[in-house]
């Protein structure tokens, strides 16, 4: 299916490994050309060889979502690359592990700042010029703990719960019938570079052997399991965000679309 992306000009916040690699490398795929952002540069000219390596085309721009100066820099350095933007697919968060009395006050605020109020600043420096030019999309990356929270991150997960509500409230008023769309996806467990170091050092402590395959099966019996028999990868992801963001889903907005395998237990 040709999902007529070609030409259509992406942004892919915090895409320099894991799930918004993913993402960034599948809209690549498709023909849309692609503005990789992060904080280390030699991670994202990492990421941006691998889609030349596909044939797809990519730029990186290097910046902190966390202040309004960082997010202007991006958006100024992501437009000189690339002209405009038509897509932006807010990924960029952190994902602090601490328990809920002992997380001081401070550290709620900066993962909002950090995963909430980042996307609220991407949204408002670039959203004006979709309005004008009468179409775009916009994809927040939340999460499946955002309608089953995690007791260990709990500043993380309301953070996340904080995405689907944004996605909503924007198009209820702010972009009605203005020919963009905003959706929400939200992954389950993807297997990323730190999920697979947090299985193999669980490895070592139930006994699931050393190998990859036998870890997988360790895991899924002892701790994570999941109705379809595995676990996602971050171009799962990926391809759903593709979907999403093509002309082909114009129909689609104001939606929130767990990724998980099924593993989360809720109807919606």
């Amino acid at each position: 299916m040709d999902l007529q992306l070609s030409g259509k000009r992406v942004l892919v916040t915090g895409s320099s490994s894991g799930v918004g690699a993913g993402i960034a490398k599948s809209l690549a795929w498709e023909g849309a050309s692609v503005v990789v952002h992060g904080r280390n540069k030699e991670r994202l000219e990492s990421v941006v060889n691998e889609i030349a390596q596909i044939g797809g085309k990519a730029a990186q721009v290097v910046g902190d979502l966390g202040t309004d100066e960082g997010a202007q820099s991006v958006v100024e350095q992501a437009l000189a690359q690339v002209g405009g933007i038509d897509i932006l697919v807010n990924n960029a968060g952190v994902f602090p592990e601490s328990a809920w009395l002992e997380t001081p006050s401070d550290d709620w605020l900066q993962i909002y700042n950090l995963n909430v109020v980042s996307a609220v600043r991407m949204i408002r420096l670039l959203v004006p010029a979709m309005k004008e030019q009468g179409w775009g999309r916009i994809i927040q990356i939340s999460s499946s703990a955002a309608v089953e929270p995690l007791g260990n991150h709990p500043h993380y997960t309301s953070s996340k719960a904080a995405m689907l509500n944004m996605t909503v409230s924007l198009i209820r008023k702010e972009l009605k019938d203005t020919g963009i769309t905003v959706n929400t996806v939200s992954p389950g467990l993807i297997i990323t570079q730190g999920v697979k170091e947090l299985f193999h050092n669980l490895a070592k402590q139930y006994g699931w052997g050393d190998d990859w395959e036998s870890i997988v099966k360790g895991a899924q019996k002892d701790f994570f399991s999941n109705p379809t028999g595995r676990y996602g990868v971050p171009e799962d992801v990926g391809l759903l965000v593709a979907f999403l963001v093509s002309p082909l889903a114009g129909y689609i907005n104001g939606a929130n679309y767990r990724i998980d395998g099924g593993s989360t237990p809720t109807i919606n």
